[in-house]
């Protein structure tokens, strides 16, 4: 007993497959429960055959077709013949004939599609092609001046690759053209006219496309109006020029493309420049700039005979001479006044010196005066800032020494009671005998000295300390003398 087939096609395997007919009997049922639809193609291929007609239908746009089949009964009640390449509508019902495996159309109805339903077609393609920008002037792209090879795409053996071919190398026998015979009409021309034109755009050699047909009807200018060959055109790099030798309806090419030509030979004109022209043009330039030339040369000499013929010119050397005086004379006083700056610049100099000099704690020193310290290196600044028998420091111009204040009521007579009287503080207010820093004393002698030599030492002491006050000498550091 065998197992029974599976019910669907996604329930077969490789141990359990359907046989062809099963597969058969299924796309049969699948496209008969199909309803009846209209259909828009193109008419290829024709063949009546007694009460039946048999054409091969085919998508305008893309290559694809279908087989139909339609009673002469309907084909004869056409408004016009039913010619090959003709574009019609027609109502047909699929049907799938099992034992060939093929699919293929039952019309009952053939209606040609009229010229009007065509144009309001391609209209509203054009609008609709518009507004995405497809026609925009900044689209287009330059045409270069002097190709270096031209892409041709035109019919096969067509007046239209003689027209642009020969005025072109009548213009410029030089140019070199790429060219791809295609079918510019038919169910074949847009797929044919596209694949050319990406071949040639994708050749760096070609630097501009020329799409070039002849005049003819405007059912036969159709393909030129088709979205798929006006998006190619848009998306190609190379720059196009449409010839499609039409000016009653302008088809979307021309729309589309960098450049219009209104036929073949205006295309071949346009590709390349005129050498003739480009020689006059190259000649006349050439005169122009000679005499140009010739005209400045005469200026400048004119120019230069009117120098030479200068008075200064018979004796050159003599502006040297003049610019030579004037250099030295210019010298000399810059030479005059940097001495006279530096002369005084010196003596500024000297005479701060001399202020520093005389201002100098050194100086004062220098004139006689003195500089009383206590032990601590304070300046002695009044007599009372002095004790009685206080080792004091006197500073002079050559060094220093140590003296001792003494009393100046026993200063006079030290022998009167033969002993030293007690220390007694002196003031400021003092005014009978200010008392000063003893004169220095021999280092053997011992520091109190006689009256005749205690008034000596007072007047000393009194220079001294108004040497102090106006010099206002910095203090020492050094440890001082010891008194003998």
């Amino acid at each position: 007993m065998t197992n029974p087939l599976p019910e669907k096609a996604a329930d077969t395997t490789a141990e359990q497959p359907w046989p062809v007919r099963v597969l058969s009997l299924k796309i049969s049922d699948y496209v008969d429960r199909m309803s009846q639809l209209w259909v828009e193609g193109q008419v290829v291929q024709f063949s009546p055959r007694g009460s039946t007609a048999y054409l091969t239908l085919r998508d305008p746009d893309v290559d694809m077709s279908l087989s139909v089949s339609v009673p002469m009964n309907a084909v004869s009640a056409m408004a016009v013949p039913l010619t090959q390449g003709a574009r019609v509508v027609l109502q047909a019902k699929p049907t799938f004939w099992t034992k060939r495996g093929t699919l293929q159309l039952e019309a009952r109805q053939i209606r040609p599609v009229g010229i009007g339903d065509l144009l309001a077609r391609v209209e509203i393609l054009k609008r609709t092609l518009a507004a995405e920008g497809l026609f925009d002037a900044d689209r287009k792209r330059p045409i270069p001046f002097l190709p270096h090879t031209v892409g041709l795409i035109t019919g096969r053996s067509s007046a239209a690759e003689k027209d642009v071919v020969e005025n072109a190398r009548r213009r410029w026998p030089a140019v070199r053209f790429a060219i791809r015979e295609v079918a510019v009409q038919g169910a074949g021309a847009v797929t044919e006219v596209v694949a050319a034109l990406r071949e040639l755009d994708a050749d760096r050699t070609v630097d501009v496309i020329v799409i070039a047909r002849g005049g003819g009807a405007l059912e036969e200018l159709l393909p030129f109006s088709n979205e798929a060959m006006v998006r190619a055109v848009a998306e190609a790099r190379t720059p196009v020029i449409s010839a499609i030798g039409h000016d009653v309806d302008q088809p979307l090419l021309d729309l589309v493309a960098d450049w219009r030509a209104s036929t073949p030979t205006d295309a071949g004109k346009k590709v390349v420049p005129d050498a003739h022209l480009e020689r006059s043009t190259v000649a006349g330039a050439r005169d122009r700039l000679r005499g140009a030339m010739d005209r400045r040369i005469e200026s400048e000499r004119r120019g230069l005979r009117a120098l030479v013929s200068r008075p200064v010119m018979a004796d050159p050397v003599a502006l040297v001479r003049a610019r030579r005086d004037e250099i030295a004379h210019l010298r000399s006083r810059a030479s005059t006044r940097v001495e006279a700056r530096l002369h005084r610049a010196a003596d500024q100099v000297e005479h701060l010196r001399r202020q520093v000099v005389a201002l100098s704690p050194q100086s004062t020193l220098e004139r006689g005066y003195a500089v009383v310290q206590h032990r601590d290196g304070r300046v002695v600044m009044d007599p009372g800032d002095a004790g009685i028998g206080e080792l004091l420091r006197v500073r002079v111009a050559r060094g220093d020494f140590s003296v001792r204040p003494v009393d100046p009521g026993t200063a006079d007579d030290p022998a009167s009671t033969g002993t030293t009287p007690p220390a007694r503080r002196r003031t400021a207010t003092s005014t009978t005998r200010k008392p000063a820093a003893a004169k220095p004393a021999d280092p053997g002698a011992p520091a109190t000295t006689t009256a005749s030599k205690s008034t000596t030492t007072r007047k000393r002491a009194s220079k001294t300390a108004a040497a102090a006050k106006s010099a206002d000498a910095p203090r020492r550091t050094r440890a001082p003398k010891a008194a003998s």
